[in-house]
């Protein structure tokens, strides 16, 4: 059994604490959270012990591994904390916010390697993973095209959208971290557009709410993301992959596969509210594939290096945004 330490007792951190809880396979040992009276909420509920700060989770020998669901902004010097003691780790995305401590901690990770999994959960959803065995079986012969669309139901609060780093490091980086796992490949180059047309605040706090980004492959191939912060119809995530002999969707998914013919009209089941509905299997499929890989067993998941790939695609967007123009990826790897 993985016995986990939890930072993070907020939104995100009682998901992940609850799934570690209810696996057979894992077990929630430590809770640490900024705000005592939230750890201790959540680690009673299950059992946990509360870690009163960080140091006592890397001194503790009945801790085999850390989940990093804290701010954002704790990413970096947590993962800097379990390299040092040995202890390996799940840390939501993004890494840091500031690319230069990226840096640093992927380099400090290639020099003294631990199991480091980013929480791009989306991979593990049954309907993206078939898409990507379609492309990577040679199913639709040569990728040309590819398209992802990612239109959240409604924003989150100005004051998280203040701190997120903005739609490209916090909602599009998903989509850059899928295109490179389905494609097995990074892309070269940027142009992206970007608008604010659901809240001024948004454009007051320096961001933008709908975006349009056209990626290009080395082989050529292009890929073309949307993304929105708002629709009235509920979540909406899909992804289509266009080849030379065939074409591989993952389509929207509505809250039940049933639909009703009356007369002329068809009526159906629409999508799921909000995207945590849409994709919260994923999160336990997620934590499970990690716990897998650290009994043994086989298990592929998104690593420290495929989040820093991700976070340098996300930087070159925001410079293209700003710009006005295609941007040229730079990729930085660890000496």
């Amino acid at each position: 059994m993985v016995r986990f330490a939890l930072f993070g007792a907020g939104f995100i951190g009682q998901v992940h604490g609850a799934n570690i809880a209810t696996n057979p396979r894992t077990k929630l040992q430590f809770v640490y959270d900024v705000n005592p009276a939230a750890a201790e909420q959540l680690a009673s509920r299950y059992g946990a012990k509360i870690a009163t700060n960080p140091d006592e989770v890397w001194a503790a020998g009945d801790v085999d591994a850390v989940l990093i669901a804290s701010s954002t902004n704790t990413h970096a010097d947590l993962l800097s904390g379990a390299i040092k003691a040995r202890k390996p780790v799940y840390c939501e995305k993004p890494i840091d916010l500031n690319l230069e401590r990226v840096r640093q901690v992927v380099q400090e990770a290639h020099n003294n390697p631990v199991p480091i999994m980013m929480g791009f959960s989306r991979r593990f959803d049954p309907n993206h993973r078939g898409l990507r065995e379609a492309v990577q079986g040679g199913e639709i012969g040569i990728v040309e095209m590819m398209h992802f669309v990612c239109r959240s139901s409604q924003p989150p609060p100005l004051s998280y959208i203040k701190v997120s780093g903005g739609q490209f490091r916090d909602q599009t980086i998903h989509m850059f971290d899928l295109l490179c796992w389905i494609a097995n490949d990074a892309p070269v180059e940027v142009y992206a557009c970007g608008a604010s047309m659901i809240d001024p605040a948004i454009t007051a706090a320096g961001d933008v709410d709908t975006s349009m980004l056209i990626l290009k492959m080395p082989s050529g191939a292009l890929c073309h993301i949307d993304n929105s912060r708002h629709t009235g119809y509920g979540y909406d995530e899909r992804i289509e992959v266009f080849g030379s002999t065939g074409m591989v969707e993952s389509k929207r998914k509505p809250t039940r596969e049933v639909a009703l013919y009356t007369g002329a009209k068809v009526v159906a089941d629409g999508l799921h509210p909000g995207w945590f509905e849409r994709m919260e299997p994923s999160f336990m499929l997620a934590v499970d594939a990690f716990a897998s890989s650290l009994e043994g067993k086989a298990a592929d998941y998104p690593t420290l290096i495929d989040g820093l790939r991700a976070q340098m695609i996300a930087e070159a967007a925001i410079e293209s945004l700003h710009a006005n123009k295609p941007v040229k990826i730079n990729y930085w790897t660890p000496k």
